[in-house]
């Protein structure tokens, strides 16, 4: 069951806005999703949280400055996604920027796990110019006792720099910058990895300010790496509040001004979209899969050092082999999705909250996707599983919500004890490890929390629009507005919805539905992706709004969302 509802506006907030200035619609949209002044809509530089605010990014400035000064050897640890990739670019090419002398070790998922492990510690060691002195981790680190503890036994200083939550202890490193770590105020607790390390770079320069060293020299312009930033930002589908909506503005407006790194270039044009024109969705379904393509299949060095190169051919072979990479995850994942289909053929939501899916073919690089999908399709929190080492299956959560993944996890191991193996995550993902043929037994601990804490209604998918719109709205300059703005996680795309009569339809390619939708004497083109099944005469829709060029010449469609007659 799927119902439409309409989001809820305070309307005083919407009168203060356009009084402002903000345009009426627009006004709408942002007080529904709790902008409460026009202030929260600018994305100046200038009104980026300060990193004097971040907890430890002083420390660390110092801490960097005096390696620096001093010609310590520092090693990026890097993590395997989009976000540990530009995490790790910002980190290399920032500090390289201050006379750094530094490098990047980003290790093989399947190889070595999550996080700075002691395993990647010694592999870290073994460099050819024998151990660093210094490590940085960067999207991760934050649960790395063990790995921080290796790396000081063997007199190497740790700089963790992360965001996700904290366990009940921290890791004995030199310095940690993570705005979720207890006692630190900063006000957004949203940062991305990168946005993490940025903020490091950006207390590094005032510190080597405060010390003299640009009194000879040009200070450098870290305003550069913030296309790198944006995309990271994005990928990780952090909620975007205003102060990510900052960095992200700031990085797309350098990719439609053509000022971007050769890398981000590159996989502009391998995921064939238009830089001039880059928003939010381009940098989410456009780019960042081509580079989480490389951690999934294979590990991400690939990726980083098309982020790293500043050689544009170079940048482009390396973005074709991303793109190659992301082609065959699809593949694998298509093939995943339909066995899990043919597998839960007999699946029927209404007897069962959760799902869990295994096979002992799957690809435990794409398991996150296919429970993404599956969770999808089916509304039910959703827990795919692959084969890992010794007995082990690895699974990738994906949740609703409502249902808060990693709790539930939590509850399952207080109840089953030694049943799972590790697990992490937060509310809407999660992964874990248990023994094979444990399967059915976690199954059931599994089910049984989803029928405590889901209900009927938890259950519906509901789709939140924006309202309906004037028809006035149906013009180009209206989507280009829309356009111009940020919007991602935390803050959706505005969706529309209206009764419309349905004028003609016709399937396209077997599986998209178009349509001339109508209402008074206006006309509107409209299609529903992956939808073929006809509709009545007239319908409620969820849609969005899309601008269609055609042999030089723009008009808008309506993309449909979900209709109900």
């Amino acid at each position: 069951m799927t119902d439409i509802v309409t989001r809820l506006v305070d309307e005083t907030t919407v009168d203060t806005l356009s009084r402002d200035g903000v345009h009426p619609v627009l006004a709408r949209l942002f007080a529904s999703r709790g902008v409460v002044e026009s202030t929260e809509t600018e994305t100046a530089l200038a009104r980026l949280i300060p990193p004097t605010q971040l907890k430890g990014a002083q420390e660390a400035a110092v801490f960097l400055a005096d390696a620096i000064a001093a010609g310590k050897r520092m090693l990026v640890v890097a993590d395997y996604d989009c976000d540990g990739a530009t995490a790790c670019a910002v980190a290399v090419r920032g500090l390289r920027m201050f006379g750094a002398n530094v490098e990047y070790l980003v290790p093989n998922r399947f190889e070595y796990g999550y996080g700075l492990t002691p395993e990647i510690v010694t592999l870290a060691a073994r460099g050819k110019q024998g151990p660093p002195d210094v490590l940085i981790t960067v999207d991760n680190g934050i649960a790395s006792l063990d790995g921080v503890a290796a790396a000081q036994l063997l007199g190497i200083e740790v700089l963790v720099t992360d965001h996700h939550l904290p366990g009940s202890e921290l890791p004995n490193a030199r310095c940690i910058v993570n705005p979720n770590q207890p006692g630190c105020e900063f006000p957004s607790k949203n940062l991305a990895g990168v946005g993490v390390m940025f903020y490091v770079l950006l207390a590094l320069r005032a510190e080597l300010r405060g010390r003299g060293a640009f009194d000879t020299r040009e200070q450098p312009r870290l305003d550069s790496l913030l296309d790198l930033v944006a995309l990271g930002t994005v990928a990780d589908v952090v909620k975007l509040d205003a102060n990510n909506r900052i960095l992200v503005a700031q990085g797309l407006s350098r990719m439609r001004a053509g000022r971007m790194h050769p890398g981000i270039n590159a996989l502009f044009r391998a995921a064939a979209r238009n830089a001039r024109q880059a928003g939010s969705f381009d940098l989410g379904f456009g780019l960042g899969p081509r580079l989480n393509a490389a951690g999934r299949l294979a590990d991400m060095s690939l990726g980083i050092e098309c982020l790293l190169t500043d050689d544009d051919a170079r940048a482009w072979t390396l973005a074709q082999e991303l793109d190659a990479m992301n082609r065959e995850r699809r593949e694998i994942e298509a093939g995943m999705q339909q066995e899990a289909l043919a597998d839960l053929a007999r699946f029927d939501p209404r007897a069962a909250t959760t799902l869990c899916a295994f096979n002992e073919t799957w690809h435990q690089g794409v398991i996150g996707i296919v429970a993404a999908r599956l969770k999808e399709k089916f509304y039910r929190p959703t827990i795919v599983f692959a084969p890992g080492d010794d007995g082990q299956i690895k699974g990738s959560g994906r949740s609703i919500p409502g249902f808060h993944l990693r709790d539930a996890l939590d509850l399952v191991t207080k109840r089953e004890p030694g049943l799972i193996g590790k697990f992490g995550g937060h509310a809407m993902a999660a992964g874990l490890t248990i023994a094979a043929d444990a399967l059915p037994r976690f199954q059931a601990a599994f089910e049984a929390v989803g029928q405590e804490w889901l209900d009927e209604k938890t259950l519906s998918r509901v789709i939140e629009t924006d309202g309906d719109i004037g028809d006035d709205c149906f013009v180009p300059p209206f989507v280009a507005m829309l356009d111009a703005q940020v919007w991602g996680q935390g803050f959706p795309p505005p969706v529309f919805s209206g009764e419309f009569d349905v004028l003609s339809q016709a399937i396209l390619k077997d599986k998209h539905l178009k349509l001339q939708l109508g209402r008074g004497r206006m006309r509107f083109n409209a299609i529903w992706f992956n939808h073929a099944d006809t509709l009545p005469s007239r319908a409620q829709f969820a849609y969005r709004l899309a601008a269609d060029t055609f042999n030089g010449v723009s008009r808008v469609q309506m993309i449909i969302e979900h209709a109900q007659g």
